[in-house]
């Protein structure tokens, strides 16, 4: 399935083209992207399990809330754009809130640890990457951890993407079912991504001037880090 360029123009604006091509698109897909998405990553999976006995955190962007009860030792708050994904969260009696990443509805370094996984690749400038960035290191404690992943330009498994073009419209397939009155005939919804460069991520975090960076790396076609927010003197 073809991927394709998009927004080479400015007559949409950036709120307009997150609601149309990210928001809108998750509330729609949200049942059945939530029967594909079951099965933690083994390195965000790691890094749940190795918190301290007794640790609060959020997961900002947690979909239907798979990494919520990871850890049973820590207790997690899942945070997510779409009210229909909290809406799954809450059927599986997850703590969770309907809030935009840009506007965290948490006071000032309130968690021990956050994670933030496939979601700051769906904000449309560099400018509203880093603003998501910076309201993750808000409300962490100083000396906690955050992690974040994103989709990588230098994928090199299921997706080939064009290297000359970093912001992409990548199809979700919602397929006809029988079963499904309201599935009869296979639809198709355009999702935006940008496509993040080797040491984007990094440069992106350290320019926040909170953090510094413990980790980076590539896996299952995405960039990592796991950055430590920086201690009041430092």
């Amino acid at each position: 399935m073809s991927n394709k360029v998009v927004f080479d123009n400015e007559q949409i604006s950036d709120v307009v083209k997150e609601q149309q091509y990210v928001h809108e698109v998750y509330q729609a897909i949200a049942p059945h992207f939530s029967q594909t998405r079951y099965k933690p990553w083994p390195l965000v999976e790691l890094f749940l399990k190795e918190l301290d006995i007794g640790s609060l955190g959020a997961d900002i962007g947690c979909g239907n809330g798979k990494y919520l009860d990871v850890n049973k030792n820590v207790f997690t708050i899942g945070s997510d754009r779409s009210s229909k994904l909290i809406d799954i969260c809450a059927s599986r009696e997850f703590e969770s809130i309907v809030c935009d990443a840009l506007n965290l509805p948490f006071r000032n370094e309130c968690f021990d640890f956050i994670i933030s996984i496939a979601v700051i690749h769906h904000f449309t400038t560099p400018e509203r990457r880093i603003a998501a960035i910076e309201e993750l290191f808000r409300i962490v404690k100083p000396g906690s951890l955050v992690l974040i992943y994103v989709w990588a330009l230098e994928q090199d498994a299921r997706r080939k993407f064009d290297k000359k073009h970093q912001d992409v419209i990548v199809p979700w397939v919602v397929p006809a079912s029988k079963n499904d009155p309201d599935r009869k005939e296979e639809a198709i919804y355009q999702r935006y991504y940008h496509l993040f460069k080797k040491g984007e991520l990094d440069n992106l975090i350290l320019n926040t001037g909170k953090a510094q960076i413990i980790k980076t790396d590539y896996d299952k076609d995405n960039w990592y880090v796991v950055a430590r927010k920086k201690s009041c003197n430092k």
